[in-house]
């Protein structure tokens, strides 16, 4: 394979208590039917989509589980863990809007260890599913300092950083021994959310090999970080890939911080893959050229355009950008057979 794979989609945003989006058979071959040729399964869909526990103990049951997807005509590109990673860092001014994502009645360091037990599940099943990265969010203790005012104190934000490399190290130990990657997305509401960050973080963990980078463009757009740049600078730590697009509009009235507007009255947005100001020509080019091989993978999370259509466009959109990486030079035709003794001769030397 010398090419991305894909197309394929992340369920999590498709999910209803109604067909074909209610049972993981139903909704696969509905992807399927669309062109999708892998799925991204969320792990908080247990047990209706993936029995975690179970897949996480039994490779009978992942075998079984795979084949279901095999005769629905998708792949499972990887399970994804993005709401116990989230968990793994909330600070207490954010624990009634994330109760959703754990179960009620957790103190700080319950929520840590119910979250660090969901990440252990999901790395063991997803080494027993054959795949090589599970896509998380951070977490964040100091999300609320993101803007420095009051001034903060000395020494504050290393030590957010120092308690959040506590906390992943466990994971990222059990991900390098199963084989596998977390792919931290970056992402507004964690303590990682560009590459100034990211960086932090990774010298907090020495430099972690299964610490890498689950890439989404649309977050760093309206960031107003350059995310052609990102790829050139972090493309080796990339193992998962959103396709997912945004705009940035703003005027006399809405920024980048959003003037607490809902999601369709902000200047920036996420939009459906190509309505918004994403290059995603450049991105798949330079992905390809930094060795990337994994998933291209739909997240739809547009403020205008139906999921439906949303996912209908999606998988042509993805499918057209694909490369197939060249191994050879286009005038290899015109090459011959050279020495150091031609060479010397075509320099004019003796």
């Amino acid at each position: 394979m010398n090419s991305m794979q894909g197309p394929a989609i992340f369920l999590a945003q498709f999910v209803r208590d109604y067909p074909p989006f209610d049972t993981l058979e139903s909704i696969c071959r509905w992807a399927a039917s669309l062109g999708y040729k892998g799925v991204q399964v969320p792990t908080w869909e247990s047990p209706r989509f993936i029995d975690l526990p179970l897949a996480a103990d039994s490779q009978a049951y992942c075998d079984d589980w795979l084949a279901t997807l095999a005769r629905c005509g998708v792949k499972l590109t990887e399970l994804n863990a993005a709401l116990a990673g989230q968990v793994m860092g909330i600070h207490p001014a954010y624990e009634a809007a994330f109760q959703a994502f754990y179960p009620a009645g957790l103190d700080d360091r319950g929520r840590v260890a119910w979250a660090t037990g969901q990440l252990k599940l999901a790395l063991r099943a997803a080494a027993k599913l054959g795949t090589k990265c599970v896509p998380v969010l951070p977490g964040g203790l100091a999300w609320h300092l993101a803007y420095p005012w009051p001034q903060r104190p000395a020494g504050l934000i290393d030590q957010a950083f120092q308690e959040m490399a506590r906390r992943w190290r466990p994971v990222l130990d059990l991900a390098s021994e199963l084989g596998l990657t977390i792919g931290f997305e970056l992402h507004p509401g964690s303590d990682l959310f560009d590459g100034c960050t990211f960086e932090r973080f990774l010298a907090e963990v020495g430099g972690h090999p299964a610490a890498c980078l689950n890439y989404d463009p649309s977050h760093f757009l309206l960031q107003q970080l350059d995310y052609c740049e990102f790829i050139r600078r972090y493309g080796k730590r990339i193992t998962g890939f959103h396709v997912k697009d945004a705009e940035f509009r703003p005027d006399g009235r809405c920024g980048v911080y959003g003037g607490y507007q809902s999601w369709a009255g902000r200047a920036g947005r996420f939009r459906s893959l190509g309505d918004g100001q994403v290059d995603f020509r450049r991105i798949f080019t330079l992905l390809t050229e930094a060795g990337y091989r994994g998933w291209a993978v739909l997240e739809w999370e547009c403020a205008v355009k139906s999921p439906e259509q949303g996912a209908r466009e999606g998988a042509p959109f993805i499918a057209s950008h694909i490369i197939e990486a060249t191994s050879v030079a286009f005038d290899d035709f015109a090459g011959g057979v050279s020495d150091a003794t031609l060479n010397r001769r075509i320099l004019g030397l003796t």
